[in-house]
């Protein structure tokens, strides 16, 4: 099972609604008064510190060339930049229950990149070992979505990148006030360093979508064949303690990474592989159901 292209191209017609990026009249970006980052802001310039300046956005190369300290100004983004991150994990080539978590993966991605074009914004992607800029319009969507069939329709290689790499390529892109939503595995998640999410929350917005399969959120009790790596065994789950000993140890480690996402202020969305994707949408944005 993986993603088709064409599959993913239809999936726009499922967005049906969606916030429209406000810009400035004119077309261009007025500069802020205020050094403060906030959603979809850039650097602008450089001016000498006043009291009361965010101390995170003192211009520490300005300040030891001139010997004054100086604070960065931003502006608005003319277009806001949407990023996403697509886990190359094997674990996402697993599904027991209408589709692989890789074919949610890339739905998920793809609605998100519709709804953030549709709101006049940029959209690029990092997935396996290929980097797409982001791009404008519906020939900038077409192209992650074309790296991102690729990526889950070919077998995962063997020196993928993990996780942690491949939000160091997404922060080389992503301007300050950009949205990163990740797409991953609960065990790459798990696996990623806390400075390295904070320094992405403390840029950028960021989303994290989790894909759960229903054979991790609810184990059955009865023996199950499954096949990994082409190999073909049977899970006997049947025994009611070593079900909920199995069981327990998917949910505790979503429950720790939940929690620490929201220490954090990131936000988490789990997904599972036979639910709505149109769910990754609702996360994206305060308003509600937007997609049919």
């Amino acid at each position: 099972m993986a993603p088709t292209l064409a599959e993913l191209v239809a999936l726009s017609q499922r967005v049906v609604a969606w916030p429209v990026t406000r810009r400035a009249s004119g077309g261009q970006s007025a500069l802020a008064h205020s050094p403060l980052r906030g959603r979809g802001m850039e650097y602008a310039e450089s001016r000498p510190y006043l009291a009361g300046d965010d101390a995170r956005h003192i211009d520490w190369r300005l300040s030891a060339r001139t010997g004054k300290a100086h604070s960065k100004l931003f502006h608005p983004e003319r277009e806001r930049t949407t990023l996403l991150v697509c886990d190359a994990s094997p674990a996402l080539r697993f599904g027991t229950l209408v589709r692989y978590k890789s074919v949610q993966a890339a739905r998920a991605a793809a609605l998100a990149a519709w709804a953030a074009s549709r709101a006049g914004e940029r959209v690029g992607a990092v997935v396996a070992a290929e980097v797409v800029k982001p791009g404008t319009g519906q020939r900038g969507v077409l192209r992650v979505l074309r790296a991102v069939s690729d990526a889950y329709r070919e077998p995962a290689p063997e020196a993928a990148p993990d996780l942690g790499q491949l939000l160091v390529r997404a922060m080389r892109l992503a301007h300050t006030g950009a949205r990163l939503i990740v797409l991953a595995d609960p065990g790459s998640v798990h696996e990623l360093a806390d400075g390295m999410l904070a320094g992405l929350a403390r840029h950028n917005d960021v989303l994290v979508v989790m894909l759960a399969d229903a054979f991790e959120l609810d184990p059955p009790c009865r023996p199950m064949p499954l096949t990994w790596a082409g190999h073909r065994e049977v899970l006997d789950l049947s025994d009611d303690g070593v079900r909920e000993a199995w069981h327990a140890r998917f949910t505790q480690r979503i429950e720790r990474i939940t929690a620490n996402l929201e220490r954090l202020r990131i936000g988490c969305l789990v997904l599972a592989t036979h639910e709505d994707g149109a769910t990754v949408l609702q996360a994206m944005h305060s308003g509600r159901p937007v997609a049919s």
